[in-house]
């Protein structure tokens, strides 16, 4: 399974570069709902978890951040270096396995965007997430939506957390994208078992510019979302 998605990644990373800054789904539906739940940037080190081309981290940068940037496809890797022009620390790393080059709370905010759904078991990940972040950070993901991928997969196992395929066609050449649907309490209990606080659960719409590019899809993401983004908290105290 994972080496089937590092390939996929591989293969499309040169098109979804080229397409990341305005294609509707990425652009004008995950982005704008992931950066509302955003504090500050400002000042703020932020740990861009499954950087893919380093668009999200583009924008932290502008926005006066430290960033440090990782993803298991080494083209992206290269390619979040190019776009952001030797700005932020960028290296290739899989996001299942621990940071060990990256010290205790020493981040703000850890963003995972459209990541976590490639990971079967979500512990060890969220364990590291907690032991870097900072007491007070945040750590904001967007997954997708389980209520919609249960649909989309057409499963019938909907309390399993099962392995998935779909085709994405929207990248060049059609890709075979593996992945893992779950139900809602797997992608929440996970967060609060290992000591965050959830304090915001967005099922987001589509800003109005995605209406320009994708009536179709549009109007479909505003009867019913395919994404779910979430900010969860580090305790400043723990018992």
């Amino acid at each position: 399974m994972k080496q089937k998605i590092i390939e996929a990644y591989e293969s499309l990373a040169e098109r979804y570069n080229a397409l990341i800054d305005h294609k509707p789904h990425n652009a004008y539906y995950d982005r704008p709902n992931t950066l509302s739940l955003i504090p500050e940037m400002d000042g703020r080190h932020i740990l861009d978890a499954a950087c893919g081309p380093g668009k999200y981290a583009e924008i932290f940068l502008d926005n006066g951040a430290f960033v440090t940037g990782f993803d298991i496809s080494p083209r992206m890797v290269e390619l979040a270096i190019e776009r952001n022009k030797g700005n932020g620390t960028f290296f290739v790393h899989d996001l299942s396995t621990p940071l060990p080059q990256l010290k205790d709370a020493s981040f703000d905010l850890i963003v995972c965007a459209l990541a976590l759904h490639y990971l079967e078991d979500w512990t060890p990940t969220l364990k590291e997430f907690y032991r870097v972040l900072k007491p007070g950070g945040h750590l904001v993901i967007s997954i997708e939506h389980p209520f919609f991928e249960f649909t989309y997969f057409q499963s019938t196992r909907y309390f399993e957390t099962e392995p998935v395929m779909c085709t994405w066609k929207g990248f060049g050449k059609p890709v075979d994208i593996h992945s893992f649907r779950r139900p809602l309490e797997a992608c929440i209990m996970p967060l609060l078992v290992n000591g965050f606080l959830l304090d915001t659960l967005l099922e987001p719409k589509p800003v109005e510019k995605f209406k320009e590019l994708d009536p179709k899809h549009y109007r479909e993401l505003n009867e019913f979302p395919a994404f779910m983004c979430l900010r969860a908290k580090k305790p400043i105290f723990t018992l």
